[in-house]
């Protein structure tokens, strides 16, 4: 092992995702760009092929990355998969109205290597259709490959690829690169879960129903909104604890606690 790659090291820190994968071999496409590059921790939620780590064609692309393959774990669920990460990166060519604040691959990698905290992990969607808006709602980002604009839609072992090599890049603590803890710009406390966020979110979107402030038969677009609102922040845990505090005394206040 290299002497960089410690525990706390982004090597062993960072999660791919793979969401409903239609192909074995771009699962073991995958396996394979992460090994180069010197990551293992591979999760696939839902994939649509059969025994997608025993495959002939994935075995056959994952090449000499078996172990990567084989120790892959598949989960029916984002949240299952996203389990103990408290930072999670969408990744898509295509933007949303209502997307996380929009990054760069480097600007990812140098977050991820540079806040030695973050449990981060990259999310991948399906060959055809990518990642659903709901799923791209609750990262703290979405990471757009700068590509052809005539023409940027990339294999998804391409942008695995392409994301490792970044993140291998930043975690080797490239001199080009500043991290953004080296900037000023890093958490001071305990980066949130995905899962206490989404929690966060239900409770709020109850208080902002109690007061009258959100109608929930006809909510429009209020609650994707307050989500950009809140990736750009990167919420920490006590911060999450405060919010979740000011909706539960509205809550009181209605007489709708529970």
């Amino acid at each position: 092992m290299n002497p960089t790659e410690t525990v706390s090291s982004l090597f062993k820190r960072l999660r791919f995702v793979l969401v409903e994968t239609s192909r074995a071999g771009n699962v073991g496409s995958v396996a394979r760009a992460m090994k180069t590059m010197g990551f293992s921790d591979l999760v696939l939620v839902a994939p649509r092929c059969n025994d997608p780590l025993h495959d002939p064609e994935a075995v056959a692309f994952a090449s000499g990355a078996l172990d990567v393959l084989q120790g892959a774990r598949i989960v029916d669920s984002i949240a299952e998969a996203l389990d103990g990460c408290n930072f999670a990166a969408a990744v898509s060519a295509r933007l949303r109205e209502f997307s996380p604040p929009v990054w760069t691959p480097r600007e990812f990698s140098a977050h991820a290597a540079g806040t030695q905290d973050l449990q981060p992990a990259l999310i991948l969607g399906n060959e055809r259709f990518g990642l659903p808006n709901q799923i791209v709602e609750q990262c703290n980002v979405l990471i757009n490959i700068p590509a052809n604009p005539e023409y940027s839609s990339l294999n998804l072992s391409q942008a695995a690829q392409v994301l490792a090599y970044e993140c291998r890049l930043a975690a080797q603590g490239d001199n080009a690169r500043l991290s953004r803890t080296q900037e000023g710009i890093g958490f001071h406390g305990e980066a949130a879960s995905v899962a206490q966020i989404e929690g966060m979110y239900a409770h709020l979107e109850e208080a902002l129903v109690a007061i009258g402030f959100l109608n929930a038969s006809n909510p429009k677009k209020l609650m994707p909104r307050l989500k950009r609102l809140f990736a750009r922040t990167q919420l920490e845990t006590e911060e999450v604890n405060i919010l979740r505090g000011i909706a539960r005394q509205v809550m009181k206040s209605t007489g709708r606690d529970s």
